[in-house]
């Protein structure tokens, strides 16, 4: 019965991110029809590229959603409504998220066409840049709380949040996170302006649905995992904590998916840049203020 509470509360996750996605594309609240749409891919022909790698077309579309789903499932959204509650939570959502790579790679190499690769080849860049500003504020947070499961990261917040007592820790991961997602300005996999489309220029029906299904499924684990690490989770007062926990993620997707499009697109090599030259000194820092601070004031 769990499983299937927390599937519906995905699938209206997932709408309503797409929701979200369309009225920061536009700039205005205006009616947005993302099931309309979905079924708009599904009736259309899934076009077939002319030498396609076919194991890796077929099959990356399919393990981006995996991954993003795998994420999920160590996301809590109320005490015992979670999927599993792995004691190395935190660490699984990590290793889910690292797919990701692997699956757009797939998804740029298999259609064997130019802008697919180039854009695959981009996330590569970017997931140097990014990788460990994901990790290493993860492990300040597993500090504070003793423990790598996402449900004792969140009861750990009772007294303060995180993002009060790690707010360099919460930036370097949203930033990471976007990247992750290849969220604007990080959007180089699929910049439409130079690109075409990039990993998704070769999709079409069916396999293109799979696609952006999938990439809202991301969005919204790393949304699940900025409120489990930050934000508290399901904590708060007067509603009920799901309630709590769905608020809260669509804040953050909220703030995901609109923020970066203020600024122009940065290129890997920039986001490289300041990933390792500023980044990393500051989650180092990071990681050291709350090991001193967890000594002498236990909060």
């Amino acid at each position: 019965m769990t499983i299937i509470w927390i599937l519906l509360a995905f699938l209206v996750g997932a709408y309503l991110i797409a929701v979200l996605e369309s009225w920061a594309v536009h700039g205005r609240l205006q009616p947005a029809r993302p099931a309309f749409s979905a079924l708009a891919l599904l009736g259309r022909e899934s076009l077939l590229a002319r030498t396609p790698d076919r194991l890796f077309f077929e099959a990356g579309p399919v393990l981006l959603l995996v991954a993003g789903l795998l994420a999920v499932a160590v996301i809590p959204l109320a005490p015992g409504l979670i999927v599993t509650d792995l004691a190395t939570g935190a660490l699984f959502l990590n290793a889910a998220l690292a797919y990701v790579l692997v699956a757009l790679i797939m998804a740029g190499w298999g259609p064997n066409g130019a802008y697919g690769m180039i854009g695959g080849w981009r996330f590569l860049g970017q997931f140097v840049a990014y990788a460990m500003l994901i990790v290493m504020p993860i492990t300040a947070v597993a500090m504070r709380a003793e423990s790598l499961s996402t449900v004792d990261i969140v009861t750990s917040q009772a007294a303060l949040w995180n993002i009060a007592y790690q707010p360099v820790g919460f930036a370097l991961f949203v930033v990471a996170a976007m990247g992750l997602a290849w969220l604007p300005p990080l959007d180089l996999p699929t910049a439409p302006g130079d690109l075409a489309g990039g990993i998704e220029a070769e999709y079409t029906g069916v396999r293109l649905a799979v696609l952006r299904l999938a990439r809202m499924t991301v969005i919204l684990a790393l949304a699940g995992a900025t409120v489990t690490f930050y934000l508290g989770g399901w904590l708060g007062p007067w509603l009920p904590a799901p309630v709590w926990s769905g608020l809260k993620i669509l804040l953050v997707a909220g703030l995901m998916v609109s923020a970066g499009r203020l600024v122009p697109r940065v290129r890997e090599a920039r986001y490289l840049a300041l990933s390792w030259k500023l980044g990393i000194p500051l989650a180092l820092t990071n990681i050291f203020l709350v090991g001193v601070i967890a000594l002498v004031v236990p909060i």
